[in-house]
């Protein structure tokens, strides 16, 4: 177990923070490096503490995975600090999140809290804390190449989120450590069983833990009240076709909920234009994407320049394509390519890095 934190030997004397969300897997993290030999710091974010979410299972930050996370430490002997980085979770992570539903785009606040709060403040605070690593329950591989640490995808597919970290930077990277990365969920939770910890059982946290139940749209009309405005639906071809409950109800590519009938072809959202407050459907034709351009693109490629694959949805599969500066052009036509998304650059395992879809450019002029 001692090799997967890829520290020289022997780790006595050695530093290393865990990052504790209060689930199984960054407990397990916690006990790997404990059991490693190095001493090991626990730290905890507390990054959100509202309504239903507080006590709610599968969430994770809050009020319960705090106390889990405190009493997993205790259990393990190791020294647990938690910092209260709520205003700032709330600013960076939250708002961000609401205002992007607001202009019509589809947000990934995962991303967001791995870049800012959870990667670049925590790196911060483990680097305060004289540690020689930070340490993360992420489902990803850091494996040393020719030029130095790269990030790989897990073994285990079905809980690989390489997806949710192309951000990560060189600097971070060399500083990170992903225990799980090379094992599968099971195994970690019989390590957590083995060990006695009390979220051995614990279920796994939702993908934006923030949102209770689901409700993406309940969260942003809080935050902005004004987002349930309404608007018309609109074809491509340009025919109105009735009224819409507000933006933040829908997504491109979105096919259910449209509410409206009498049509013969199935429709799907198409683009969601935030000045004119209106969502653009048409037949799935209108879907298909030709190229995206990208902004803030993060690479950690070094001088890689063979072919690559994109994926464009954390679920979807990573499809041929090739970079062309800030554009990124798909071999074949994508679809449900939506602005505010990201797209991940691979080069088979590897995570080369990615960027935030600002724009996409349709397959077909038809519907440009």
């Amino acid at each position: 177990m001692d090799q997967l934190f890829q520290l020289s030997a022997p780790l006595a004397g050695k530093r290393i923070v865990v990052a504790m969300s209060g689930g199984v897997d960054s407990s397990v993290v916690a006990a790997l490096a404990a059991r490693s030999g190095a001493e090991t710091i626990g730290v905890t974010l507390q990054l959100y503490d509202h309504g239903a979410a507080v006590g709610r299972t599968g969430s994770c930050c809050a009020g319960q995975d705090v106390r889990d996370a405190r009493a997993v430490a205790d259990k393990l002997g190791i020294a647990h600090y938690v910092f209260d980085y709520e205003s700032r979770f709330r600013e960076s992570v939250m708002e961000r999140f609401a205002d992007e539903y607001l202009a019509g785009r589809t947000p990934i606040p995962c991303v967001r809290c791995n870049m800012g709060v959870k990667f670049t403040d925590l790196f911060a605070l483990a680097r305060d804390l004289g540690a020689d690593c930070l340490a993360t329950g992420h489902y990803v591989r850091r494996l040393e190449g020719p030029a130095g640490a790269e990030l790989h995808r897990a073994v285990d597919p079905a809980r690989d989120q390489s997806y949710f970290l192309f951000a990560t930077t060189q600097d971070q990277l060399d500083y990170l450590r992903f225990p799980l990365g090379g094992m599968e969920k099971p195994a970690v939770r019989e390590i957590a069983a083995e060990l006695e910890l009390g979220v051995a059982l614990k279920p796994d946290s939702q993908d934006i833990c923030f949102v209770p139940d689901g409700d993406y749209a309940g969260i942003v009309r809080k935050l902005r009240p004004e987002a349930d405005d309404q608007g018309e639906i609109v074809h491509v071809d340009g025919r109105v076709l009735g009224p819409h409950k507000g933006l933040i109800h829908y997504t491109v590519g979105q096919r259910r909920g449209l509410e409206i009938g009498g049509l013969a072809e199935p429709l799907y959202v198409v683009r969601l234009d935030a000045a004119t407050r209106r969502v653009v459907v048409g037949p799935k034709a209108a879907l298909a994407v030709r190229s995206a351009r990208l902004e803030e693109i993060n690479w950690i490629g070094g001088n890689f320049a063979g072919p690559l694959s994109a994926k464009v949805r954390s679920m979807s599969r990573p499809v041929p394509a090739r970079l062309e500066g800030e554009r990124l052009v798909f071999d074949s036509h994508e679809y449900g390519v939506a602005p505010g998304q990201a797209a991940v650059l691979y080069a088979e395992d590897r995570v080369l890095g990615g960027g935030w879809i600002a724009e996409t450019e349709s397959a077909e002029t038809a519907f440009a």
